[in-house]
């Protein structure tokens, strides 16, 4: 089974008014935990006026690094083809799935993924002690299994690595 765990980086929070700015993607074999594909890719933004000046800070959106960026409906073709038939997985995975749903809707792609997904602070929630943390952001977690977190300035790609970290380590007897 293939899991694909996906990270975002969007102009806001709000996927009817915000957009995807990067998707960051590791695909991976469940039972070996092998990487099988990986995407990393920055999108054109339609609407800059849009932007939450919070969300841009956080990701670091620059005009000059997005200079090569590609469209929506290219970067979710590509996405497509290599999701086709994984799981879902995702860090505060409704917020992402919302940002790839309303992708997929724009773009008139048809959803890849099986029926079901995986969300990474359930998983940790349930496998690490409350006595032992009481963060569960992403950045709390690495910390908390010793896994180097994020960069301050998130990069899609770098996020998605960190929670495929995270996945392995507290998927691993």
């Amino acid at each position: 089974m293939k899991i694909a765990i996906t990270d975002l980086e969007t102009s806001g929070l709000d996927e009817q008014t915000h957009e995807i700015l990067e998707i960051g993607l590791v695909v991976f074999d469940s039972n070996t935990f092998e990487i099988l594909d990986t995407l990393d890719i920055k999108i054109k933004p339609e609407y800059p006026e849009r932007f939450d000046p919070e969300a841009i800070r956080i990701n670091g959106y620059n005009e000059n690094e997005w200079k090569h960026a590609v469209s929506l409906k290219t970067a979710m073709h590509l996405y497509s083809e290599k999701t086709s038939d994984a799981i879902f997985c995702a860090h505060n995975m409704i917020f992402d799935f919302k940002f790839i749903k309303k992708a997929f809707e724009k773009t008139s792609l048809p959803i890849p993924f099986n029926r079901h997904s995986i969300d990474i602070f359930t998983l940790a929630w349930a496998k690490i002690s409350h006595d032992d943390t009481t963060r569960w952001s992403l950045k709390a977690i690495c910390e908390y299994l010793n896994i180097p977190p994020e960069p301050s300035t998130h990069r899609a790609f770098n996020g998605a690595m960190a929670e495929y970290q995270v996945y392995k380590k507290l998927m691993q007897p």
